[in-house]
């Protein structure tokens, strides 16, 4: 689904919950020179980094430096550290709790980023514990990252094969082979589709290359996730190569030639055998040819359905052929992962607990950089440190034409009824944090119950409209995620992959607002069921986020079934009637 980036913009809005349109400067003010100095002693860690990468790296780092000012601009900076602690190093002896049980490595420096291993002092400590094969395969991942990445031998040996149009072979059980996470849309949705394009890539032994986009996008946001090794993509792939599989990614659609739906309808695959179950590459008889080169995987919403046999067991032994897999997707297909036979055993093994694969995978994943971080921990130690209980607010409107005050309406029949913020004579040291793209309904609530929680009613940005490719929208869109996930209890939106990112971050499940889909005009009659409805917002059944677009498609079977039938752990979601998710698999025992 489209949207998230969720966050707002610390300059403002028109008010009124509707969006303004107007097109911010995100570089308003120089950094003072206090700041300039202490960002020049800054460590940034990024020892892979190529020097194509060096313009938009600085441009992301000046939008960082905007965010860090403009977070403390809002912040009351008594009882902070000193800012040159945040710079320094410390000798810190790692302990489990830093190393999240095991899922995070101790091969990096403490300094190079910052919320990798502080990450759990913000957050509850989670009651999901990785399982030791899943520790196993990240190790085991992190090693193939290193051997295999850009900047290898086997790397530009990849890379010279594909430029030249070489296939692949089933034999070639030596060669690397590669998965190229093609990111777009919002920050909320690119996280999503990265944690589902990394497990894939797990499973079937290919190293992850990111691209995030022609302007750089989460490539500086986030620390590397692999040690001695890089996840994004470098910007001299392609080489000068003007046709180049990987020249021009952002052009790759449901149309391309060489995605797995088209190549499936143009013959370049053949289906045989009884309910289709065995696929080859329709030249694959000649023992002197080999399967192509590179496939595209469409998996975008409204995706149609020879893309989506991407979940089929036959389908996946083919694709495995396949030396450099392109995937463009912008959501969270891990459900469908689950769905697809030749992954399950693996799947179980690695995720006991089923509900827990973003919240282990995410964790894993995504560190923000030392700027992004910093801006996350002041504004925490400034508003939210002290608060008995944090309750954290995310508020995305998807239909410009719905009245912000019905919006409101619903947010505060949900506290009410879910006695989730104190009734009218009572006070508590509760603090509220509050996203949304407008200043309004944080003024609305604060005006509500600025007076009955002692912690006070939040609200760090205020962007006005979500920008796709802006570094500093982004930056902070990022740190609002992190913010919101240190809170103790969480209502999102729903539809809203930001909050689904949030809630899987904190390992919480967030009470969800219920919402008209992104993709139908908001009506009269949406505002009357919303008004009179008895259930304003509704308990996710898990902390996982929902897969929006699955395929009902059973392979095997050869026709759509109901999915929440097929497995216990797969369950339909509270928000998207059509999409699923994953749910803890109820375990029964008996007491003789």
């Amino acid at each position: 689904m489209d949207a998230e980036s969720g966050s707002d913009t610390a300059w403002g809005d028109g008010g009124g919950g509707g969006a303004d349109k107007r097109r911010q400067c995100s570089w308003a003010a120089a950094p003072p020179e206090a700041v300039r100095s202490r960002w020049r002693r800054a460590s940034w860690g990024y020892t892979t980094a190529k020097k194509a990468l060096l313009l938009p790296a600085v441009c992301l780092v000046a939008a960082v430096v905007i965010v860090v000012l403009l977070f403390a601009a809002g912040s009351s900076l008594d009882g902070m550290m000193p800012d040159s602690l945040f710079f320094r190093d410390a000798q810190v002896n790692l302990t489990a709790d830093h190393l999240l049980d095991g899922l995070l490595t101790a091969d990096f420096s403490y300094r190079s980023c910052r919320s990798r291993y502080e990450f759990t002092a913000y957050h509850q400590k989670s009651s999901h514990k990785p399982s030791p094969y899943l520790i196993a395969k990240l190790r085991k991942q992190e090693a193939l990252q290193k051997r295999c990445g850009p900047g290898t031998a086997a790397y530009k040996k990849a890379l010279r094969r594909l430029e030249s149009g070489s296939g692949g072979a089933a034999t070639d059980i030596d060669e690397c082979r590669y998965l190229v996470n093609i990111s777009f849309r919002g920050l909320g949705n690119r996280m999503l589709a990265v944690t589902s394009a990394f497990l894939y890539a797990v499973l079937t032994e290919r190293v992850l290359l990111v691209h995030w986009g022609n302007n750089g996008g989460g490539a500086g946001l986030f620390c590397e996730p692999f040690p001695s090794a890089t996840w994004t993509l470098p910007r001299t792939a392609a080489g000068n190569k003007r046709y180049s599989p990987l020249g021009n990614l952002d052009e790759y659609n449901e149309g391309s030639e060489k995605s797995l739906g088209n190549m499936l309808q143009s013959g370049g695959a053949v289906v045989s055998g009884a309910s289709g179950r065995n696929v080859s590459w329709s030249w694959a008889s000649s023992p002197r040819r080999r399967p192509p080169a590179y496939v595209y995987l469409h998996l975008a919403g409204g995706y149609g359905f020879h893309d989506k046999l991407f979940f089929c067991g036959a389908h996946q032994r083919l694709l495995g052929e396949v030396p450099w897999l392109l995937m463009r997707t912008d959501g969270y297909f891990v459900p469908g992962l689950f769905l697809t036979p030749p992954f399950a055993g693996e799947l179980d093994a690695m995720f006991p607990e089923k509900d827990a694969a973003f919240h282990h995978l995410g964790r894993y994943l995504f560190h923000p950089s030392n700027a992004v971080w910093r801006a996350v921990t002041r504004y925490h130690r400034s508003n939210l440190a002290g608060a008995g209980r944090r309750v954290g607010v995310q508020i995305r409107v998807f239909q410009e034409k719905q009245p912000p005050q019905q919006v409101l309406d619903q947010l505060l029949s949900c506290v009410r009824r879910d006695k989730l913020l104190p009734p009218e004579n009572e006070t508590t040291n509760d603090a509220v944090l509050v996203t949304s793209l407008s200043s309004w309904y944080g003024e609305r609530i604060r005006a509500e119950y600025g007076g009955r929680v002692a912690g006070g009613v939040h609200q760090p940005s205020h962007e006005g409209e979500q920008r796709w490719g802006d570094a500093a929208h982004d930056a902070r869109a990022l740190a609002e995620m992190y913010l919101l996930s240190t809170c103790d209890l969480l209502v999102t939106t729903g539809f809203s992959t930001f909050g689904y990112v949030a809630g899987g971050l904190a390992g919480l499940r967030p009470w969800v607002m219920a919402r008209p889909s992104p993709w139908e005009e908001w009506t009269e009659a949406q505002a009357k069921a919303a008004a009179t409805s008895e259930t304003p917002c509704r308990r996710a059944v898990s902390i996982e986020p929902c897969f929006h677009s699955p395929s009902y498609y059973d392979c095997a079977a050869g026709k759509d079934v109901e999915l929440d039938k097929v497995r216990p752990y797969i369950r339909r979601c509270v928000d998207v009637s059509w999409g699923i998710q994953l749910k803890q698999q109820r375990v029964v025992t008996f007491v003789s």
